[in-house]
């Protein structure tokens, strides 16, 4: 029997575009599936959930964060080649943004630990918290101040991946390169003709070993 909604799908002659921001807004993981399963490739997936975009420059990421999606945003997250910060057109906001002002509008009884979950869920996926909107402020900076939990919790992800991109080693300039290899080349003169081809992290790795000693 045919799936009655794809059948509707096809006689409204929607656009892939059209069902993907409907799938983000109504949290409909089969539709989203769906949508990704007729693109015919995860690269060609990709190309369309990252450059789809309503009339007001919001992509699809971005509909579902401004709505608490949690299912929705975490199919995406799992598609390879999804950009997890693109930028709405009004306001310069990540998606990171659209949740902190998703979350400011829940009323005050509300499930914090589920907040702090759909938080988690975009910045272990790579949601960038450190990116700044047109207001020149973080998503941290948007929560409101009565969440200080939730503020915190934005400010942790911020020194994490800060401390995560300053730990990504610095690339060595040329001369550096060159005055390893002479080293290299000078205590080979006495090492063994059987030695292994030069292996500059190895080398590198045993250059702090000996500072550390």
């Amino acid at each position: 029997m045919a799936d009655t909604r794809q059948q509707e799908h096809e006689d409204d002659g929607a656009a892939p575009g059209e069902l993907l921001i409907e799938a983000a807004r109504r949290n409909n993981t089969d539709l989203l599936q769906e949508v990704i399963d007729e693109a015919g490739s995860p690269e060609k997936a990709a190309i369309l959930l990252n450059t789809t975009k309503t009339v007001l420059g919001n992509h699809v990421y971005h509909e579902a964060a401004l709505r608490g999606n949690y299912e929705v945003i975490d199919l995406l997250l799992d598609q390879e080649g999804f950009e997890c910060d693109p930028i709405s057109l009004r306001e310069g906001d990540t998606p990171l943004h659209s949740a902190a002002r998703y979350i400011n509008t829940l009323p005050p009884n509300s499930d914090d630990e589920w907040a702090a979950a759909f938080l988690s869920l975009m910045t272990d996926a790579g949601s960038d918290a450190r990116i700044k909107n047109k207001a020149n402020l973080t998503p941290a900076q948007l929560i409101d101040p009565l969440l200080p939990h939730l503020k915190q919790q934005l400010q942790d992800a911020i020194e994490s991946q800060q401390n995560e991109s300053e730990y990504v080693e610095k690339p060595l300039s040329k001369h550096e390169l060159a005055e390893l290899e002479r080293e290299h080349q000078e205590e080979g003169d006495v090492g063994s003709a059987s030695d292994s081809d030069f292996d500059l992290d190895e080398y590198k790795k045993e250059k702090e070993r000996q500072k550390v000693g």
